[in-house]
Order: C-alpha cells, then structure tokens, then sequence
C-alpha cells in the first residue's frame, strides 16, 4: 500500500504557473504508475496527466498539452505537474493517484484504474 501526500496548491493569476508535488510513502513508487486528476465544482474527476514508472512514456490531456509536464523522481519517491500559463478553467483540486497494476510502458487515463489516492490540493486561477 501507498499513501500520497499533494502539496503546491495555490492561488495564482491567469498567466502564471505553479508546480505540484506529491510525496509517496513506501519502497515501491517506481512500481507504480502515477497520475494527476482534477475536479472542479459539479463535475467530474477528469484525467489530466500520467507518467508510467521509469518515467519514459507520459500522457496528458488534450486540454493541458503544451502548457503542462509531468515527471517523477523516484529516488525521491515524488511526481510533479508543473503547470504553466494558468487559465481560470484550470481552476480545480488537484489529486495524485497511484496505479499498481499498470505495465511498465503504458498509462492509463481511466479513474478506475488507479488505486490509491491523495487527499488533493486546490488550484485557484483568478482572471
């Protein structure tokens, strides 16, 4: 089992960037593949970014391509999403998920897949 711990969040104009981080706790993170979500109000928990677990294949969504990265450092056990030119339609909490299952090469954009989630960090871009 892993536990994820989000943080970076914040409050930040439209233009401007921000980075998460999320810190996994255990020996096995380069196990796992990782995944960023996002939920805004009254919608649903969409996929955003994924990175499987060396690192070598990402997935993003069409909606960030461009403007957001993911990458892992697994000898810090973290996954980052660095997030730049910020839209207020970006405006979400942000969670970090972990995906045991997932083969070495591929990322899974599905919810369902992921099976250990962080507690999430609220993303605020003000027009």
């Amino acid at each position: 089992q892993v536990q994820l711990v989000e943080s970076g969040g914040g409050l930040v104009q439209a233009g401007g960037s921000l980075r998460l981080s999320c810190a996994a706790s255990g020996r096995t993170f380069s196990s796992y593949v990782m995944g960023w979500f996002r939920q805004a109000p009254g919608k649903e928990r969409e996929f955003v970014a994924g990175i499987s677990r060396g690192g070598v294949n990402t997935r993003l969504a069409d909606f960030v391509k461009g403007r957001f990265t993911i990458s892992r450092d697994n000898a810090k056990n973290t996954v980052y999403l660095q997030m730049n030119s910020l839209e207020p339609e970006d405006t979400a909490v942000y969670y970090c998920a972990a995906d045991q299952r997932g083969q070495t090469w591929t990322v899974s954009t599905t919810r369902e897949v992921y099976d250990y989630w962080g507690q999430g960090t609220q993303v605020t871009v003000s027009s």
